[in-house]
């Protein structure tokens, strides 16, 4: 190389996670439930993806049959998935609900109780946000409405009643800003932080002493980031990055070092959780290291520790890289920086997605993403140019920014230039000879 690119460096950064190579698309969302045998993912391309049990329809692919291979079912413009016990919704680009599979109850927001074995719209327009219980479903509106529908014999709607709704009800009118679903339990957060929740109390889920909760009750007044319902206990993020827990504990999975119930906020890690997912009796979070931790019953390996001991402690079982997580039914996924896919766990219902029905104590990758995505690379050109090529997603925009430090760093923007059908694009800028050079390629609207 010539001397007076030798403090030529080149350095790319990430803003997203997707990317695109040769028809290839990573995983950018996963979801599963507590009391959930299959499993949904969405791709960069926003298509929707299944696997796993299937009786009532809830893969929505027409069948009844249950599959151990991800399905494509929706071919794009999926933004958001949620996991019932028997039923599936997920939200377009363009605010419209969709649902399908069990509907005895009204989860699908249909008074017809009957089943949908492919999708079908619930609401057209203006939802944000989606979480589905065991036999319930709720969504957010753009107004910070919560709206619920499904079985409500335990409060878990929060309506007052414990009648159940076969059509989609009101039942906070505004600032809601997140939902989660558990087996019979329900949690919502407000925009001031603060954390509700109603149903079913008998393990002390709700925070609180009663069985059953059939209004929203506050839990914590404020701080709350990130919530999760499993399927007898609760968990939370405040926002100094501590992770706080509550309720049923048999198998450990509050974590704690015990195997008592509470019904009082218990904090178990005290800095540093990102993300946060409540399985049957089991919890996984995530570290800012990206680092996955987990704890509770392990006997058919959703632990992913290599064996089936269950634990009351956290436990790291993978120590970088983990980005997103979801928990079901004893059995757990994750999503890889890369976007790949893994998972562990039950597998009866073919719901990891890897071919077999065979449990795994193990991490075991399900969609994998080829070598060659999310590549940079430069050459000299003539003119003291220097040219960088990378593999990106198709059609989406892309910046090239520079900087002469990384301590610290000054990006400064250099041009936007588009992705071709493949996914490659190409920059070509002139490097200052007399200086470090420091480059990033990141995704823009």
């Amino acid at each position: 190389m010539d001397d007076k690119f030798s403090k030529i460096a080149v350095l790319l950064c990430f803003l997203v996670f997707q990317a695109f190579t040769s028809g290839a698309q990573t995983v950018t969302k996963v979801a599963s439930c507590e009391d959930a045998n299959h499993n949904l993912f969405l791709k960069s391309d926003g298509s929707l993806w299944v696997m796993g049990y299937n009786n009532f329809g809830q893969l929505g692919d027409g069948k009844s049959s249950q599959t151990n291979r991800p399905e494509l079912i929706v071919s794009n413009s999926v933004s958001a998935i949620a996991t019932g016990g028997y039923h599936s919704l997920f939200l377009k680009s363009n605010g419209s609900l969709w649902g399908m599979g069990w509907n005895v109850d009204g989860e699908l927001g249909s008074s017809t109780y009957n089943n949908a074995y492919s999708p079908t719209q619930i609401v057209s327009s203006n939802v944000i946000a989606i979480a589905a219980g065991s036999f319930q479903s709720f969504f957010l509106k753009s107004d910070g409405s919560l709206w619920g529908m499904g079985n409500n014999s335990e409060g878990c709607l929060g309506d007052g009643t414990s009648v159940t709704r076969y059509n989609p009800e009101m039942i906070v009118s505004n600032n809601v800003t997140a939902i989660a679903a558990g087996y019979d339990h329900t949690l919502f957060l407000k925009s001031d932080g603060s954390l509700w929740g109603m149903g079913y109390d008998n393990y002390g889920e709700l925070g609180n002493s009663g069985t059953f909760i059939f209004s929203p009750v506050q839990i914590v007044a404020s701080n709350v980031t990130a919530i999760a319902a499993g399927y007898d206990h609760t968990l939370f993020l405040k926002s100094n990055g501590s992770l706080w827990a509550m309720g049923d504990n048999g198998y450990g999975e509050l974590g704690d070092g015990s195997y008592n119930n509470t019904n009082q906020p218990e904090q178990i890690v005290a800095s540093n959780v990102t993300a946060i997912a409540a399985g049957s009796w089991h919890s996984l979070f995530l570290k800012n290291d990206g680092s996955l931790w987990a704890m509770g019953i392990n006997g058919s390996g959703e632990l992913g520790d290599g064996s089936n001991n269950g634990t009351n402690r956290p436990e790291l079982i993978v120590a970088n890289n983990v980005i997103a997580i979801t928990a079901g039914n004893q059995h757990s996924l994750f999503i890889k920086s890369d976007g790949s896919l893994w998972a562990m766990g039950w597998n009866i219902n073919g719901q990891l997605g890897d071919g077999t029905f065979n449990n795994t104590n193990l991490p075991e990758q399900i969609v994998a993403i080829p070598a060659g995505y999310n590549k940079i690379s430069g050459r000299i050109m003539s003119l003291g140019s220097m040219q960088l090529s990378y593999v990106g997603v198709a059609g989406w925009k892309y910046a090239l920014d520079r900087s002469f430090n990384l301590s610290p760093a000054n990006w400064i923007p250099q041009v936007t230039n588009p992705a071709d059908a493949n996914g490659n694009l190409v920059f070509t800028n002139t490097p200052n000879s007399t200086t470090n050079n420091f480059w990033r390629i990141r995704s823009v609207p």
